[in-house]
């Protein structure tokens, strides 16, 4: 159905992504306000999450919102059989969105035509998430002054890891030169490197993790290797402890350089680190709720002429 939903940040325009930005920006200034009274915001997490259902639910609650649905497919009745098109039409007459997280690749899409109500995708399996994107956008920008000509660093799980493979699609429209340094078994895929040539976007791959390597880096953006994607529990095992970012990595990192993760965090930034002026991954959680505001709000048709004039702060 002809809805907005957002299924991948791939089909934005840079003008949408500038925009949206615009939108989260007035909701840092003032995140509580009543835009969204009178209407109802569903989760449906079918796969485990903290950061991106609470980011999402406070943001709902903020503008005003009530929020319902689950965190636990187990209390659902899909333990009975019920298909994923009988939940989300079972929901949408209750909701005037959804926020779902499936662990199938391709779930999103699926609900966002088949459901008379918007979808968010808050992640699809290892394809897509295109919220976590959209503050990744927010926080680069917040911390480099601009979007244009940067030097961005993804480090870990480039197979497996969703928020970097929506990360390319979104960048592409602004001039990055990517580095990707990851194991050989956690390269990225073919099929981004090809995206990455087909729409001009420069890459090279590493396999060194060192002080010396990330010299360059405008954005350090590292991930947790995914436990949950691995069939063989060997070949977890055996990279899960191979990319850990140390603090005298550090010692000639460009001076306005940030350190992002999607978080979870494992292992993979030494806790030294959190209180280098480097470091902006708390930060950047924080930066979801903003982000996930402007993006509710977009998906319900209310525009940042709305938000701007909007005289009903909460403060």
């Amino acid at each position: 159905m002809e809805t907005n939903s957002l299924v991948a940040i791939a089909n934005h325009s840079r003008q949408k992504l500038e925009y949206l930005i615009r939108m989260a920006e007035e909701f840092e200034k003032h995140p509580n306000r009543n835009l969204l009274r009178g209407k109802v915001v569903a989760t449906l997490f079918f796969e485990p999450s903290t950061r991106t259902r609470l980011s999402f639910e406070t943001a709902a609650c903020r503008l005003g919102a009530r929020v319902i649905g689950f965190a636990d497919p187990k209390v659902t009745s899909g333990t009975k059989g019920e298909t994923l098109k009988d939940t989300i039409m079972m929901v949408s007459n209750y909701a005037d969105i959804i926020v779902m997280r499936h662990y199938l690749e391709g779930a999103a899409l699926y609900a966002s035509e088949i459901s008379p109500v918007p979808i968010l995708n808050a992640g699809d399996g290892a394809n897509q998430h295109p919220s976590q994107t959209m503050l990744d956008l927010y926080s680069i920008y917040k911390t480099q002054g601009t979007l244009d000509d940067l030097q961005i660093y993804l480090v870990g799980d480039l197979k497996y890891g969703r928020t970097v493979h929506s990360l390319l699609t979104a960048m592409r429209h602004f001039n990055p030169t990517f580095h990707f340094i990851s194991p050989q078994e956690l390269r990225m895929p073919e099929p981004w490197k090809q995206y990455c040539r087909d729409n001009h976007v420069r890459f090279i791959e590493h396999e060194d993790f060192d002080a010396d390597t990330i010299a360059g880096a405008d954005i350090l953006y590292m991930t947790r290797v995914q436990k949950e994607r691995f069939a063989d529990i060997a070949e977890y095992e055996h990279v899960k402890d191979r990319y850990l970012l140390k603090l005298d990595m550090l010692s000639r990192a460009k001076e306005n350089m940030k350190i992002l993760h999607p978080l979870p965090r494992v292992n993979e930034i030494e806790y030294a680190i959190d209180d280098n002026p480097h470091a902006y991954y708390f930060q950047q959680a924080r930066n979801g709720l903003f982000a996930r505001e402007a993006l509710i709000c977009d998906a319900l048709n209310i525009t940042l002429e709305d938000v701007v004039n909007d005289k009903n702060i909460i403060l």
